[in-house]
């Protein structure tokens, strides 16, 4: 083997005393901000969550029940302005974010069969209650607002006895597709009572139907949609990948692409030029842009059905709240559907023995449903789909009379006004 001080004892000895002593001084150096810039990026998220938690924990929350009058004469257009007034997308500055760990505010707005009895819910921090109570009685001045104690906290899953099945809904299409709103079903136009589609309707029907010793919950988190996301190959640049993704859709139909040919294309157009596209897909383009021209909001949808092992029923549990969601489809457009995080299938034996993975499974879901935990910590891996408000007050609004479920809890009279010549 051939030794390189021997053949070269002058270099040798200068790299021991001069080279070496300068690379050990740089690496050393170096080594201080690479360690630091390394555990900055595994422990700071660490402290991100931690902090958060702590401050989520700190705070006061409150429950409240709305129970609506005998008539509602409003359209789902009251709820979407009151959805306008909780469009917070403030979370506070860099001090408050990642010392004292506040969030972007967050709300749950919640159908609740407890046995056939039907009830609104909305989950809020306590020091926010006086401004969204104030927000729906604006919108909304027939109905009642009442603090109550949370529904689902006296509720525990025991595998031995109760069987659940729980998901969170995803899209059939991507986000930027609309579902079928209360526009497309007319309920802008304020038509008569007698005329009026509800697409919330069959929700509320198959909520009035669950039997003794069942449970339904609907849970739909929301909070502001933010458009200060990364560009893509820019981490200083900010965009809206929602409305970056529509407008890649409407361009999609809109400009041809070189191995597609669209539905009423000209035969001889020039690769890339404008083409004369179908009704349908007019239609498509007409609905995005009116999907990206309204507020947007993150949303996390969760369904549960819970019952004694004897009054489970597969088809009507299952199936119930899959098709309850199919009235918002739309065959072009979008629709909803369970999302494979909390359905995987658990039916043979030996995909899980003992039932330990489906329990596990259901003690969770059941612990995030009560904390309404879904865009941070420990619920930060939650299915978050971006609807606008036109989208979300179609799926959760107050219907009027259309809505004849007895079970569905409204005020036995209607308030009137204090005379005016009461004495003082």
């Amino acid at each position: 083997m051939i030794k390189f001080g021997e053949y070269f004892p002058e270099l040798y000895a200068q790299f021991n005393q001069v080279l070496l002593p300068d690379v050990l001084s740089i690496l050393i150096t170096v080594s201080f901000p690479v360690l630091a810039f390394l555990l900055g990026y595994i422990f700071f998220p660490l402290w991100t969550d931690y902090i958060r938690s702590k401050n989520f924990l700190s705070l006061k929350y409150t429950v409240i029940e709305i129970k609506l009058p005998k008539e509602t004469f409003k359209s789902p257009a009251a709820m979407e302005s009151f959805l306008h007034s909780i469009h917070n997308t403030s979370d506070g500055n860099r001090y408050k974010q990642f010392w004292l760990g506040e969030t972007r505010p967050w709300y749950s707005l919640e159908l609740a069969s407890i046995e056939g009895n039907v009830k609104f819910f909305i989950w809020t921090e306590d020091r926010r209650k006086i401004g969204l109570m104030g927000a729906l009685y604006s919108q909304f001045p027939g109905i009642e607002l009442v603090e109550v104690e949370d529904y689902a906290k006296s509720v525990h899953y025991d595998g031995r006895t109760m069987k659940m099945w729980s998901t969170e809904m995803s899209l059939t299409k991507p986000d930027p597709y609309p579902i079928k709103t209360y526009i497309d079903y007319g309920l802008d136009k304020d038509p008569k009572e007698e005329f009026k589609v509800d697409p919330l309707v069959p929700i509320l029907e198959y909520l009035g139907s669950v039997g003794p010793n069942q449970i339904v919950w609907m849970q739909f988190l929301i909070r502001a949609h933010i458009n200060e996301q990364s560009k893509l190959g820019n981490w200083f640049a900010k965009t809206d990948k929602w409305k970056d993704e529509a407008m890649a859709e409407v361009n999609k139909i809109l400009v041809r692409h070189p191995k597609t040919k669209l539905a009423g294309a000209v035969e001889g157009d020039e690769e890339g030029k404008r083409v004369t596209i179908s009704p349908g897909e007019q239609d498509v383009v007409k609905a995005l842009e009116r999907s990206i021209s309204k507020l947007p909001f993150d949303v996390c949808i969760r369904c549960m059905y819970l019952a004694k092992k004897e009054s489970f029923d597969t088809p009507f549990g299952i199936g119930g709240i899959i098709g309850s969601f199919k009235h918002f489809a739309s065959e072009n457009l979008n629709g909803f559907k369970p999302a494979k995080r909390w359905t995987s299938k658990l039916d043979s034996p030996w995909h899980d023995f003992n039932n330990i993975r489906r329990d596990k499974l259901s003690r969770n879901f059941l612990v995030a449903y009560k904390l309404r935990s879904g865009f941070y910590t420990p619920n930060a891996d939650s299915k978050i789909l971006v609807l606008n408000t036109e989208e979300l007050a179609t799926i959760y609004h107050f219907p009027g009379s259309t809505a004849g479920t007895p079970t569905l809890s409204r005020i036995s009279s209607k308030k009137s006004e204090a005379p005016p010549n009461l004495p003082l």
